[in-house]
C-alpha cells in the first residue's frame, strides 16, 4: 500500500497516499479519452437533436452536452458576454482569510492560506473553477509543490468537464473516465465545485441547459435574417439584351449581371444594358431584430438576474443604476458557494497536510466589503466614548477604511491653540440658598424674579437626586468595563429597573399642579 498521511482522511474517510498527489491524476494524454479534441454539437442543431443531447446528459452521458455548452459561449456573443461578466464580477471580489482563533497556530494556519491564495494567476484560477456555473459543474486538478518538503498548490489545473461522468446511483458524485473505465477522484487533490444555480443533479443545475433551447431559437432567426438581408438587402440588378441576342450573348449578359453583386464591375456589349432597382424593403423584416434582442433579453435575465445593464431599454441609465453587472442576491450566492468549496477543497488540504487535522481550520470569505455608514459611525463612538464605552483605535481605522500609520509617519493633529475661555463676569453670581444648586440658579440666570414654577423646579431637583443617586452610584465604572453598546444598554436597563417609578411619579405630579396654580394666578417672588 502507498505511504499515507497519518490520521489524515478526507470527508469521506478515505486515507491519503502521498505517492498519488505528487503525480497529475488527469494530465491529458494523446490517445484515450482526454484529448483536447473538438466536437461541435450545435453545427447543425435540431430541436429534436437538441431534446436527444439534454436526455443523453441525464442517463450518464454528458458529453455532446459538455460540448455544446463549450460551442455556445463561442458562437453566440450576447451569451459569452453576460456569462463572462457573471465569473469574472465574482472572481474579482475581495478574498479574505478569517483565523480559526487568536492563538499562534490559528493565525499560522490562516497566514499559509493567504500566501495561497496571493499567489499570480489566483484570480484567472477561480475564474476558471467558476465555469461551473454555465455547466453546472466544474473540476480543477492541484498540482502540489513539495520541492522544499512543505504542501504548497503550484497551480490550480482546469480539466476539461468531458473528462469527466457522474456516479449512476447518486448522480453526484464526480468520476474520472480513465481507459475505458470510471475511478473516483483522488482526495486532496481535487476542487470540485457544483454550482447551485438551481436545484437537482449537477449535470442539470448549469445556466448552459436553460439557454439552449434559447440559443437554438435564436440560431434559427438569425439564419432567417441573414437570408433575408441577402436577398434583399441589394438592389436587384437587371440585365436587357435585344431580340436577336444569341444565347453566348445572353450568358455573357447574366456572368456581367452576376458578378456586379460580387466584383462591382463587369463588361457588356454596347447593345446590351443594366438597370439597378432601388431595394425599398416593405413588411415585417424588423421582426428578426426584435426575436433577436428578445431572446437576448431572456439569456440576461437567466445568467445576470437583469437586463439593465445588457440591453438597451427604455430608462436604460436609470435602471442600469440599480444592477452592477450581476443582481446583488446573484452575486452573494455566488461568493458564498464557491467560497464554501475552497474551504473544503483547498484550505482544509493545505492544512492537514502541512500542520496535520485540525479542530478548527481558517475560513475563506469572498464578497464585497461591508458598507459603513462613516458619519453614523463616528458620531456614535464620540457620544459613548465619553461614556466610558472602549474602541480599539485600529478598530475604527478598520471601519473607516484608513491603514495604521506608518513608523515615523506625519500625523494629523488638533490645531493647536489657546483652550477657550468665559470672559471675566463683573456681577459674580450670589452665594447659594438653602435647597438650590447651580443648575437651578443657572436656569434663572438674567431674570430679576422668580415664579412659582421656577420654585418648583428647584424643590423637584431637590427631591429627585435621593431617588435617582442608586441608579447613578458607580454607573461610570460599569460602563468603561462595557466591551459593547449592547453591553451599555443592558447595563442601564438593568439600572433602570431598580427606580422607584411610583415616587418619581408622584414627584412630577405634584410639581405638574403646582406650575398649572401658579400659572393661574401669575405668582412671582
Amino acid at each position: 500500500m502507498a505511504e499515507e498521511f497519518k490520521g489524515i482522511v478526507d470527508r469521506y474517510g478515505r486515507p491519503i497516499a502521498k505517492a498519488a498527489l505528487k503525480v497529475e491524476q488527469a494530465a491529458p494524454t494523446g490517445s484515450g479519452v482526454r484529448r483536447h479534441d473538438a466536437l461541435h454539437p450545435a453545427a447543425g442543431l435540431t430541436p429534436g437533436r437538441l431534446a436527444g443531447i439534454l436526455r443523453a446528459s441525464i442517463d450518464n452521458d454528458p458529453e455532446s452536452y459538455l460540448a455544446l455548452a463549450e460551442d455556445m459561449e463561442e458562437r453566440d456573443p450576447h451569451y459569452a458576454g453576460v456569462l463572462g461578466v457573471r465569473k469574472r464580477q465574482v472572481s474579482g471580489l475581495e478574498i479574505t482569510v478569517e483565523a480559526a482563533g487568536e492563538d499562534a497556530a490559528s493565525v499560522e494556519h490562516a497566514d499559509l492560506v493567504r500566501e495561497v491564495i496571493e499567489r499570480d494567476g489566483f484570480e484567472d484560477e477561480l475564474f476558471d473553477i467558476l465555469d461551473a456555473v454555465g455547466k453546472g459543474f466544474s473540476c480543477t486538478e492541484i498540482i502540489w509543490d513539495t520541492s522544499e518538503g512543505q504542501w504548497r498548490p503550484k497551480r490550480l489545473a482546469w480539466r476539461d468537464p468531458r473528462w469527466f461522468v457522474f456516479d449512476q446511483v447518486d448522480g453526484e458524485t464526480p468520476l474520472l473516465r480513465d481507459a475505458g473505465q470510471n475511478v473516483p477522484l483522488n482526495p486532496y487533490q481535487w476542487i470540485y465545485h457544483s454550482a447551485k444555480v438551481k436545484s437537482g443533479l449537477p449535470i442539470r443545475g448549469g445556466i448552459a441547459r436553460a439557454v439552449a433551447w434559447t440559443f437554438l431559437f435564436k440560431s434559427f432567426t438569425i439564419k432567417d435574417w441573414a437570408i433575408f438581408c441577402e436577398a434583399y438587402g441589394q438592389p436587384l440588378r437587371l440585365g436587357k439584351y435585344d431580340a436577336g441576342a444569341s444565347e453566348k450573348d445572353k450568358q455573357i449578359l447574366l456572368d456581367a449581371v452576376s458578378n456586379i453583386g460580387v466584383d462591382y464591375a463587369a463588361i457588356v456589349p454596347a447593345s446590351m444594358a443594366v438597370e439597378f432597382i432601388k431595394a425599398d424593403i416593405s413588411g415585417s423584416h424588423g421582426l428578426y431584430k426584435e426575436r433577436a434582442d428578445w431572446l437576448d433579453q431572456q439569456t440576461s435575465k437567466v445568467v445576470l438576474g437583469q437586463t439593465g445593464t445588457t440591453d438597451a431599454i427604455a430608462g436604460g441609465y436609470a435602471v442600469g443604476k440599480t444592477h452592477d453587472g450581476v443582481r446583488e442576491d446573484i452575486e452573494k450566492a455566488d461568493g458564498r458557494q464557491i467560497a464554501a468549496t475552497l474551504n473544503r477543497d483547498l484550505t482544509r488540504p493545505t492544512v492537514d497536510l502541512n500542520f496535520g487535522p485540525q479542530k478548527k481550520y481558517p475560513r475563506i470569505l469572498i464578497g464585497r466589503p461591508e458598507q459603513v455608514d462613516i458619519k453614523s459611525l463616528v458620531d456614535n463612538v464620540t457620544k459613548l466614548v465619553p461614556l466610558g464605552l472602549k474602541v480599539g483605535m485600529s478598530t475604527m481605522r478598520d471601519r473607516i477604511g484608513l491603514p495604521d500609520p506608518a513608523k515615523g509617519e506625519e500625523l494629523l493633529v488638533p490645531p493647536k491653540g489657546p483652550a477657550p475661555t468665559d470672559p471675566p463676569d463683573d456681577n459674580p453670581p450670589p452665594p447659594l440658598k438653602p435647597g438650590e444648586t447651580e443648575q437651578t440658579v443657572h436656569s434663572t440666570a438674567g431674570t430679576g424674579t422668580r415664579d412659582a414654577i421656577e420654585r418648583s423646579t428647584d424643590a423637584m431637583l431637590a427631591d429627585w437626586e435621593p431617588l435617582v443617586s442608586p441608579i447613578v452610584a458607580g454607573l461610570d465604572a460599569e460602563i468603561a468595563a462595557a466591551s459593547s453598546v449592547a453591553d451599555v444598554k443592558a447595563l442601564l436597563s438593568k439600572r433602570f429597573a431598580g427606580l422607584d417609578a411610583a415616587a418619581l411619579t408622584e414627584l412630577l405630579a405634584r410639581s405638574a399642579f403646582a406650575a398649572l396654580l401658579a400659572g393661574q394666578v401669575d405668582d412671582t417672588l
